[in-house]
């Protein structure tokens, strides 16, 4: 086990579990380095459906450098539609080029001409309507995603396959010298934002009710990676918290691409800012999957110190010790992805160790840890002590999560262990890699463990 990078550490991703030294190279060179094609479960009617049944437009978007939501908000322009009425499975990365199905909600019969007409307007997207549904995409329809990423002028190719050696043995397969790896199913730093990483830090603060440190951990909170002008204007904002208060002068200064953050100060100039239902409010002005995002991403902060911990107690990950809470497999999954399902849950009491075991060997079962809320029932056991002591040292319980509108959340739970059959293929100082992965488990997790290099570098 060797310590992560200190930027991965701040988001509790504090250990890589292959001891063996990195590639090092970079990834995303290019956006056709990092290719995504998510596999989801979702069925169509034909285009020509009623759209009194059917008022759903179903599109698949083969997109470069596009981040999911601007161009959900791209494509909602150009319709001239709220981007509220634009739904999608899973968010992508912008520097990459990503497959993904996006619904629209338009009872419109005309609504398919209309759709290609408005998507042949946008640049590197090429745009499909495949048909109508009768109810909009949602996260549940993700199933995974596949991926085909090349690591460009690594340092040491040749360590590709000693990680790669020492990532089959932390999954339970340590005699076999090709297919499966296994790595603990981390939180990317995506989830957190990767060059500036707060969205967890602003979640924290929201589920301890305080609105006003929430909104400045977005609005102000400077950062070193930012450009000069957008440090000096979050600068003015904590200024301004602590002093005058002059939200209209804050947003003056505040650079216009930041439309997130200039909404909040928005809401803030209109009300006053004076009261901590002023900020409350502004925190909800940006669309709600970014207000969720917030609560989520603490969650996931939680979540990964929990992971860290068990991995410094040498708890194992492929199976579960007494007190663990175990999950069963998707076993309708389509293809030969392995996805757990946490809504099939058992509690490993001390008779069901060895069954359970056998069950996760045969990727049957995954081990669980919780992402906290007001639902959540913890584990027992060591891997107890861990979940408790992790949210006493936050001064956070499940109890907290009950919390008004979009930042509300009941919690689940979530395998810590993620495993995957990957591909290496090293031509020069590149390395190629191809794998699938469930839905909310991160490429850049895995990638990690190859390259072992500044986050950034991962992209």
């Amino acid at each position: 086990m060797r310590e992560a990078h200190p930027t991965e550490r701040a988001v509790g991703m504090e250990w890589y579990v292959s001891d063996a030294d990195g590639t090092g190279g970079r990834l995303r060179d290019d956006d056709e380095d990092f290719r995504v094609r998510e596999i989801e479960r979702f069925e169509t009617e034909p285009v020509d459906a009623d759209p009194g049944g059917y008022p759903h437009v179903v599109l698949r978007a083969r997109l470069r450098g596009w981040d999911t939501n601007d161009f959900a908000a791209r494509l909602s322009d150009g319709l001239g539609i709220s981007r509220e009425r634009v739904s999608w499975a899973g968010t992508k990365d912008k520097h990459a080029v990503t497959t993904q199905l996006f619904s629209v909600r338009d009872d419109d019969p005309d609504a398919a001409a209309k759709f290609r007409d408005a998507a042949s307007e946008i640049r590197d997207a090429d745009v499909e309507v495949l048909g109508r549904a009768g109810r909009s995409i949602e996260f549940g329809d993700l199933v995974g995603n596949e991926f085909e990423i090349v690591v460009s002028d690594a340092d040491r190719p040749e360590q590709a396959e000693a990680v790669a050696s020492e990532l089959r043995a932390f999954c339970g397969d340590a005699d076999s010298s090709d297919g499966e790896i296994g790595v603990p199913n981390y939180f990317g730093q995506q989830r957190f934002g990767s060059q500036r990483p707060v969205t967890h830090e602003v979640g924290l603060h929201v589920v301890r009710g305080e609105w006003e440190k929430a909104v400045l951990a977005y609005v102000g909170n400077p950062s070193e990676s930012e450009p000069e002008s957008t440090q000096e204007a979050r600068a003015r904002a904590d200024e301004a918290a602590s002093g005058d208060r002059d939200w209209s002068a804050v947003l003056e200064e505040y650079p216009q691409r930041l439309r997130y953050e200039r909404s909040m100060l928005h809401s803030l100039v209109e009300s006053g800012g004076d009261d901590p239902e002023d900020f409350r409010e502004a925190l909800e002005t940006v669309p709600s999957n970014l207000q969720r995002l917030f609560v989520h991403a603490a969650q996931s902060y939680v979540f990964n110190l929990i992971l860290s911990e068990r991995l410094v107690r040498g708890l194992p990950f492929d199976r579960p010790v007494e007190g663990d809470v175990a999950c069963f497999s998707d076993r309708s999954a389509p293809g030969e992805l392995v996805v757990p399902d946490t809504d099939r849950l058992q509690r490993v009491t001390e008779k069901r160790v060895d069954t359970m075991a056998r069950h996760c060997e045969r990727g049957r079962a995954f081990v669980t840890a919780p992402l906290v809320g007001t639902e959540t029932e913890l584990a027992e056991g060591e891997q107890g002590e861990i979940e408790r002591e992790i949210l006493g040292e936050l001064d956070l319980e499940p109890g907290d999560f009950d919390l008004p509108g979009e930042f509300d959340s009941t919690g689940t739970r979530r395998a810590i262990l993620v495993r995957t059959d990957l591909d290496v293929n090293v031509d020069g100082d590149d390395v190629g890699v191809t794998f699938a992965l469930p839905k909310g488990s991160y490429a850049t997790v895995v990638l990690r463990e190859f390259l072992k290099a500044d986050p950034i570098d991962l992209g």
